[in-house]
């Protein structure tokens, strides 16, 4: 590529998908609708300053300028997730794909259409409405001339959280297709698992006529635990008094308690992610509960609604235990923040940035063995018929 590519950055947040994509890429307009998502986007994205604060259905093509070679959209996923309420794309906030969708298609009435397409969701859209929601996606890609694919990666691979995460891809007819390791003859186990090729196997055959089975390399085994990312004297929480502590441990079941004991028994500092779950005890009620893991991972971050779903550390040295919630820099560092990434001061504003964001790793990845060498080679395609 002669010059840095360019994007678009949809549903922006603070700008982590163009974190990702890196300093060799070109971001020429962004949006979100979230005032104070935006406030650290432009402390983060001093220049250019691209970012265009409105609701994504006020938006025309007139206010995206230029030609994206890709554009990036991490549209809500509440309506989708499968703790939500299943409005599916029918949902206020899921639904905000349609009028998206609409400005691509203004794009490409205009011959300004993006080479690529890519959505990012939580895995619940393969499921939304037994499959049809994922089918109306993959519908509005074969209808505007894109050849598509979805595949599902799983942020442990780059970053000590579990935080499985469906990315859909769509190329442009005429662009491409070359290289060993774009894509791949038939699914493969590593990044089509059985939720995907499910939803696969639910698509009508004109879609799956235009189905690309992604293939990009595997990328290199993951270096640190979630204890690496752990500090002692962390800025913006407190460390909970003993009472605290005690009282989350009560709210531990059997099992949940004995991975404690075994922790102290160990006779060094384990490192614990908890989270409060609603459960139900052994007549049926539902309680809450505080489940516990020491196997180097944290649970997948999400909003802080409520309150149950912020994440607790919990350290145990020997007899010694100690707990408080997760520090919004730890929260950074879980997503593939740098350290110099600025963050709400508001604990709650830093974690819902965070939590609703895209794992800034997967980003570059995909870029690098997918967009990049995709958009390397701008040469016509050839298919050759079935």
């Amino acid at each position: 590529m002669a010059s840095p590519p360019t994007f678009y950055e949809f549903f922006a947040g603070a700008g982590m998908a163009r974190a990702g994509l890196g300093s060799k890429w070109r971001c020429i307009f962004s949006n979100d609708f979230d005032a104070k998502k935006s406030i650290t986007y432009r402390k983060n994205w001093k220049r250019p300053d691209v970012l265009k604060v409105a609701d994504v259905g006020t938006l025309t093509a007139a206010d995206m300028p230029g030609v994206a070679d890709l554009v990036w959209a991490s549209f809500p996923c509440q309506d989708l997730s499968l703790a939500g309420a299943g409005a599916g794309l029918q949902g206020n906030r899921s639904g905000t794909f349609w009028p998206f969708w609409r400005l691509m298609q203004g794009l490409i009435e205009e011959n300004r259409a993006p080479k690529v397409i890519v959505l990012e969701n939580v895995c619940g859209t393969l499921t939304s409405h037994g499959g049809k929601d994922f089918a109306a996606i993959c519908s509005t890609f074969a209808a505007a001339n894109y050849y598509f694919g979805a595949m599902i990666v799983d942020a442990v691979r780059f970053v000590p959280q579990s935080r499985p995460r469906l990315f859909v891809i769509g190329v442009r007819d005429e662009l491409a297709l070359t290289g060993p390791t774009l894509t791949a003859l038939n699914a493969t186990a590593l990044w089509h698992p059985r939720a995907l090729l499910n939803a696969y196997e639910k698509l009508s055959l004109t879609l799956r006529e235009r189905w690309l089975w992604w293939n990009p390399a595997e990328p290199p085994p993951r270096v640190g635990s979630f204890a690496d990312l752990i500090e002692d004297d962390p800025v913006g929480v407190r460390w909970h008094t003993d009472g605290e502590t005690t009282k989350l441990l009560n709210m531990m079941s059997d099992i949940n308690r004995e991975k404690v004991e075994e922790a102290k028994s160990l006779g060094r500092r384990m490192v614990g992610a908890v989270y409060k779950r609603t459960r139900r005890d052994e007549v049926g009620r539902k309680v809450q509960r505080a489940e516990i893991r020491f196997d180097g991972l944290a649970g997948c971050l999400r909003t802080p609604a409520g309150g149950s779903s912020r994440q607790v550390v919990l350290i145990v040295e020997g007899e010694s235990v100690r707990s408080r919630l997760i520090a919004p820099r730890e929260t950074a560092r879980l997503m593939g923040l740098p350290d110099d990434y600025e963050l709400p001061t508001n604990y709650n504003e830093a974690y819902h940035l965070t939590g609703d964001g895209v794992v800034v790793p997967v980003v570059r990845h995909l870029a690098r063995h997918i967009f990049e060498p995709l958009l390397t080679t701008q040469i016509a395609r050839s298919r050759v018929a079935a």
